[in-house]
Order: structure tokens, then C-alpha cells, then sequence
């Protein structure tokens, strides 16, 4: 029975340590990267996509499942060892069992998990499967009986705000992680450029009208991005000589980075090369857009309104009950906001679905159903959506 007992503590423990493992490389691994290999035929990639969808329940979920097999083999490594020894020798053989559980259901694995996230997240991927079922139901268990004891809704208000602000951070981290440049990027339809043959008087004029401090500067076209101008190089050499320059004299190199990169790396690469924007080329070799270091801190902390920012909101209620929203609004936070199903895997903004869905340019007022949403094509200009009104199932427009 002795041994019987131990060789079970012994399972327990390496599941446990098999657990600990997956769980650190799944929250480690991209969740477009594991799209990009489900769709070469991972299957194991499949499933972590699929878990990933729901980032911030993982964990709990996870730590859960996982304390529960480390606690269930300290219980029976305990009473193992009280039956085998008594006095100084069984308080020894506690101390090593526990730095021996702990070393091998926690510190170990979870270093391993690091080191390989998406080979051992693949291969793990059915136990994640499991383990993440098991915890979430256990997770809502406890938070219903945490519900019914709960204090009146007046005495926990300022506290529930805190709660929610949390929970709106730790969410934004979570997905800035699981984010990659595109996502986040203004698209090259958007930028505002300078020709590399303006001189730097007009130069100076056109970026005080914008606002901006830096511009990308083009050659042949935005395809051709040969510089970046700054603001205070302008007013440094206007101020320095009375003759203008073409702006090429005095634009800086720019910072080019491929459109797929994750923006975790992407802040960590800016802020150690001292880089404050950088240019999105795709996989051609073609400008997609540009993003600045303040487009990446807004995805942690929300949007950052300086004096130069025109506040123009991408999601506007109507009186109809339907909601008006920017083609530029990603389709996930659309999503989350309506609390609806449409495909954010194809297409990143709304902009993109409606093309999507219409197979060409819509025209203005074109609409088009998908599951329980209608999307209208409210305006369009040339062979860019711009506006788009969307009603859920139950409106009279539906």
C-alpha cells in the first residue's frame, strides 16, 4: 500500500511538472504564430489557438489544476514518509520531499516551458485542453459562492471600480503580448508623407500644420521611404541658414520593421535603439504603414491625447440602436464591445470584413449579414471604406 501510494505521488507529481511546463510556454506563445501553424496542419497549434482566444482565464485556470496536484502529492508523499520514519529522519525526509516537489512541479518545468514555448504548447496542447476545462469550471464554482456571500453592491462600488480598471489592465497586457505591428499600425493610406525634393521651408510649413514631430520622407513614392525628417531639425537648420534645403539633406535613416513583428519586441527594440517611430514594410518589401512608440504604449494604457490629437471616436451610438464605428476599429474590439462572433482571423479591422464579405468595393449603403450582425457600408470614398453601421439579431434592421 506504502508504495502503491508513492508510485501514485509520483504520477501526480508528473503531471503536475508536465502542466507547469505547458502552461509557461502557452502564455509565452503568440497566439498569430500558433494561427500561422495550425494553418500548415499543426493540429497541436490548432488547439492552442483556440485556448489562446481567451488569454486571461488561462492562468487561473491553469494554477488551479496545477496547486491541486502539487498539494495532492505533498499529501501523499507525507504519509509515505510518516509510515516509513519517525523522529529527526522523517522531519529530513519532509524538508527533501517538499524541495523536491517544488523543484520538480514548479521551477523546473516552468524554465523549460520558457526556453521552448511553442514545441511543448503544441505537444502539450490536449492536456492544456483538459487541464484549462477542469480549472474554468472550478474557477466559476468559486467565484458564484464568492457571489453569494458578497457585501451589498453600495458598500463594494469604489472597490469593483478598482476591480475593473484592473481587470482592464492586466487584459491589456495580456493582449499587447499576444499583438503584432499590423494590428496596431497606422496603414499607409493614413500616413502623411514629405517628398524627398521639398525644400525644408515647405517642409517646416507642412509639418506645423500637421503636428507632427517626425515624417517620413519617400523618394519615388510611399513604397520608397528614404528618410525621416524630425521637426526640430528643421527649425534647427531654418534657424542656422537663411537658404533652404531639400529635405533629404537633413532627414535621418528610418527604422524598418516587418509588419508580422510582435509589438512586445517591437517597444523593447524601440526604446533600446532610442527610436521613437519606425516604419512597417510587409512581406514584398512594400511600406503597410508606420507606427510610433506612443501607438504602442496606447495599447497598455489607452489612448494618449496630446494638444495636436483631434478627438474623433471610432464607435458612435445611434438613435436607431445600431452603432456607427470606423472602417479602422479592429474587428476584435468590435467583438468585445457587442459581445458578438464576427471573424477577426482574416480580417483585422471592420473595413477589411466588409470587403471580405462583399468580395469587391461595396457601395454606399450596401449591406451585408453575417451570423447575428448586419454590417452597412455607410460611406464609402474611392476603394476605401471609411464608415460602417452595424445592428445585432433582434433590431428591426436585421
Amino acid at each position: 500500500m506504502i508504495w502503491l501510494s508513492g508510485a501514485v505521488a509520483l504520477l501526480v507529481l508528473v503531471a503536475a511538472a508536465a502542466l507547469r511546463a505547458a502552461g509557461a510556454s502557452l502564455v509565452r506563445t503568440p497566439r498569430a504564430d500558433a494561427l500561422h501553424d495550425a494553418a500548415d496542419g499543426n493540429q497541436g497549434a490548432e488547439i492552442v489557438a483556440g485556448l489562446l482566444e481567451n488569454r486571461a482565464g488561462i492562468q487561473p485556470a491553469i494554477s488551479l489544476v496545477n496547486a491541486t496536484l502539487l498539494v495532492t502529492t505533498a499529501l501523499l508523499a507525507a504519509w509515505m514518509v510518516s509510515a516509513l520514519l519517525s523522529g529527526p529522519g522523517l522531519v529530513i525526509a519532509l524538508i527533501g520531499a517538499a524541495v523536491i516537489i517544488v523543484l520538480v512541479g514548479d521551477f523546473l518545468p516552468r524554465s523549460l516551458g520558457r526556453e521552448r514555448p511553442r514545441r511543448i504548447a503544441y505537444r502539450l496542447a490536449k492536456l492544456l485542453k483538459l487541464a484549462i476545462s477542469i480549472g474554468d469550471r472550478a474557477v466559476d464554482l468559486i467565484n458564484d459562492e464568492d457571489d453569494n456571500n458578497s457585501y451589498p453592491a453600495e458598500a463594494n462600488s469604489d472597490h469593483d471600480v478598482a476591480d475593473r480598471e484592473e481587470i482592464r489592465m492586466i487584459s491589456s497586457v495580456l493582449e499587447f503580448s499576444d499583438a503584432i505591428v499590423r494590428e496596431v499600425m497606422v496603414p499607409r493610406t493614413d500616413m502623411l508623407t514629405l517628398s524627398a525634393d521639398r525644400t525644408t521651408a515647405e517642409a517646416l510649413d507642412l509639418v506645423l500644420e500637421w503636428g507632427f514631430s517626425r515624417v517620413p520622407v519617400t523618394g519615388r513614392g510611399t513604397d520608397d521611404i528614404v528618410g525621416m525628417v524630425y521637426a526640430k531639425d528643421l527649425l534647427r537648420q531654418m534657424a542656422s541658414s537663411r537658404e533652404p534645403l531639400p529635405v533629404s539633406d537633413i532627414s535621418r535613416a528610418p527604422y524598418f520593421v516587418p509588419e508580422s513583428k510582435p509589438v512586445r519586441d517591437l517597444l523593447r527594440d524601440m526604446q533600446s535603439n532610442k527610436v521613437h517611430m519606425a516604419i512597417a514594410v510587409d512581406e514584398f518589401g512594400g511600406t503597410a504603414g508606420l507606427v510610433t512608440i506612443e501607438d504602442l504604449l496606447e495599447e497598455l494604457v489607452g489612448e494618449i491625447v496630446d494638444e495636436y490629437d483631434t478627438e474623433t471616436p471610432m464607435v458612435k451610438q445611434l438613435d436607431d440602436g445600431g452603432v456607427l464605428v470606423s472602417a479602422r476599429l479592429s474587428v476584435d474590439d468590435l467583438n468585445r464591445m457587442l459581445g458578438s462572433d464576427l471573424p477577426d482571423q482574416e480580417w483585422d479591422t471592420v473595413g477589411g470584413l466588409v470587403l471580405g464579405l462583399a468580395g469587391r468595393v461595396p457601395v454606399e449603403g450596401e449591406r451585408f449579414d453575417h451570423g447575428e450582425a448586419v454590417l452597412v457600408a455607410e460611406q464609402v470614398q474611392g476603394r476605401r471604406v471609411e464608415w460602417v453601421k452595424v445592428y445585432q439579431e433582434g433590431h428591426p434592421d436585421r
